[in-house]
């Protein structure tokens, strides 16, 4: 009886055994598609692309024929690179760019500090900063998100993206006729709770440093609308909003904010893959603000390019991102015409980016 018994308890535990030996994270389950469909995995972009949005630490040292090289195998017309720090620091990299001669090939923007901000010269040595760097090659001014995320002035205030002490530096690239790119806050989801009900779940797990919160430090609402703030106060500013303002998952919000602020403009970095979950929507917002949008992707590695040329470019289907945790699910292609795309991969930046040379790109 007690053999029996034993036997029973085996038997059913063999099914557990088997559900065992089925259970899988979900971080390691990433199965290849079995979907057999037309693929175009593209190399090389179509036609020459300026990347607006690219950051490069030690330009002013390092060999830039390599860069070169990587430009060349991609059909990178022109490298803007957004961490030219300004100063003394910005004239190092454009002296090194003079260097190897690579002037029409390599360009860059300057940045600002706010330490100090409380100081009743801040603003003017600002502006005074700002005239120096473009005499000395910036093509416009890059501000990260370290405004209205981390910066903070004497009394330990985060500083507010339309502090007003900021205001003469907006109205000083208006009237030098040099782009203001902006990269402010993060994905909203950022802000949400990290559940099953977050699609950054996966991401936030495996970088939980970048979770914030409304006191973290304030929501995601407040910062969007300091910035649209400027974009409003100064019309005559050129400003580029990076990573398509996060609303590249709502572009019927990003519409309306593209009718409001015609001195607004948008770029791509690290957003290609809300566009490629939704390539009819994509195409329409591209057709319909194709004047507007510019070609960028962030984090200098050339190996992830390809995947914005197969979203741009193919009418290929149900294909990955290069990054899991940005992005479990699957893409589409959105076949941009050829008229659309010069003007993404290059016109549009060429013509509100003074100063740069058509060369790279007359092929």
């Amino acid at each position: 009886m007690k053999q029996l018994s034993n036997l029973f308890l085996f038997v059913a535990f063999l099914p557990l055994c088997a559900l065992a030996q089925q259970t899988m994270d979900f971080e390691k389950y990433d199965p290849p598609s079995s979907l057999v469909v037309p693929e175009h995995k593209i190399t090389r972009s179509k036609f020459p692309f300026l990347d607006v949005h690219s950051h490069h630490w030690n330009m002013a040292t390092q060999d830039l024929t390599i860069l070169a090289r990587e430009m060349d195998s991609l059909n990178m017309g022109i490298c803007m690179n957004l961490s030219g720090r300004g100063g003394a620091a910005l004239k190092a990299i454009t002296d090194n760019v003079k260097k190897y001669g690579l002037e029409h090939r390599i360009a860059v923007f300057t940045n600002l500090s706010f330490k100090g901000i409380d100081e009743p010269d801040w603003t003017s040595n600002a502006v005074k900063q700002i005239e120096f760097d473009v005499k000395n090659g910036a093509k416009g001014l890059k501000i990260f998100k370290s405004l209205g995320l981390s910066e903070k002035d004497a009394q330990g205030n985060y500083i507010h993206i339309d502090d007003p002490r900021i205001d003469p530096v907006w109205a000083k690239c208006g009237e030098l006729g040099i782009p203001v790119l902006i990269h402010t806050a993060d994905p909203k989801q950022f802000w949400e709770p990290v559940d099953e009900n977050n699609e950054r779940w996966l991401e936030l797990k495996l970088n939980p440093g970048r979770k914030r919160t409304d006191t973290t430090p304030a929501p995601f609402d407040t910062l969007i609308k300091q910035q649209h703030h400027i974009f409003k106060k100064h019309p005559k500013t050129t400003f580029i909003n990076a990573h398509f303002g996060w609303y590249a998952n709502d572009l019927t919000k990003l519409g309306q904010l593209m009718d409001m602020y015609p001195n607004m403009y948008v770029e791509c970095g690290a957003i290609i893959a809300e566009l490629g979950r939704q390539p009819r929507a994509s195409a329409a917002f591209f057709e319909k603000y194709q004047n507007r949008v510019l070609f960028g992707k962030d984090a200098y590695h050339p190996e992830e390019y390809p995947t914005y040329f197969r979203v741009l470019e193919t009418a290929d289907e149900y294909f990955p991102y290069h990054k899991r945790y940005h992005a479990f699910w699957r893409m589409y292609g959105m076949a941009l015409p050829d008229k659309i795309l010069k003007k993404v991969y290059y016109e549009n930046a060429l013509r509100i980016i003074p100063g740069l040379s058509r060369k790279a790109f007359e092929k």
